[in-house]
């Protein structure tokens, strides 16, 4: 009778050294399948992802407001072609006349100078027949102004009802190699002012990011899915036919 009380006052005390050390290597154990299961990096990528997608509608929204707004609208703040804010691959006045841009450059959301490789030619809906993007990029030191000043040379703030957003958002990494690559995680814009060829269509840019996460580059393919003609970039805008479709930009 003494020995069963003895026992069980020992059992009342607490758990046992043994006791105590299969709970912790349970918890360990499932500690680390959480975060297997979770995959924190990945769910960090699938984040900056999700606002790529959603700051490049914002700004497709805000150019697409311009371009409607506007009676003298200009996707590059009506840069001469040849001067070194011009963008756009076809140069138009404020009297709207249009003639190619010998100096057209893909834009970056970063405040250094990008260059690329090599010139590149433009996509299908570019009007200005054999003209390509040179190899020293556009950028902006004041990269998010919407004064005609930032990474994308529109004045939004020329519009009469105001400025459809604060700031042109940069993405969440915004760096580049030394010289530009199609992985590096930057924001590139292309634009087209008026059409000086039949059949080509006037005042339209195009946007493109690059995806990072397994989720939406591999499991939901939505840099193949976009709709538009390169599969190594997330292409959004009012074309995607107006960047390359080959080469690293």
């Amino acid at each position: 009778m003494n020995s069963f009380i003895n026992l069980k006052e020992k059992r009342e005390g607490g758990f046992t050294l043994l006791e105590l050390l299969i709970v912790i290597a349970i918890i360990a154990i499932l500690s680390i399948a959480l975060v297997f299961m979770l995959n924190p990096a990945e769910t960090l990528k699938k984040a900056r992802d999700a606002q790529r997608i959603s700051d490049l509608k914002s700004v497709k929204t805000a150019l697409g407001i311009m371009l409607t707004a506007s009676s003298t609208p200009s996707l590059d703040n009506f840069a001469a072609a040849g001067a070194a804010s011009s963008t756009c691959l076809t140069s138009t006045t404020w009297a709207g006349s249009t003639s190619n841009n010998t100096a057209a450059k893909i834009s970056y959301s970063i405040p250094s100078v990008p260059t690329l490789a090599v010139a590149l030619t433009p996509g299908a809906d570019t009007a200005a027949g054999a003209q390509t993007f040179g190899t020293t990029g556009y950028y902006s030191a004041t990269a998010g102004k919407v004064d005609g000043t930032g990474w994308i040379p529109v004045n939004l703030k020329a519009l009469t009802g105001g400025t459809p957003i604060a700031a042109f958002p940069v993405d969440p990494v915004n760096t580049v190699s030394a010289t530009v690559a199609s992985t590096d995680l930057v924001y590139r814009y292309a634009c087209q002012n008026g059409s000086n060829v039949a059949g080509k269509p006037a005042y339209v840019f195009e946007i493109d990011a690059v995806l990072e996460s397994q989720a939406y580059k591999t499991d939901e393919l939505k840099m193949t899915r976009d709709g538009g003609d390169n599969d190594s970039y997330y292409e959004t805008g009012n074309t995607l036919n107006l960047l390359p479709t080959t080469g690293a930009f």
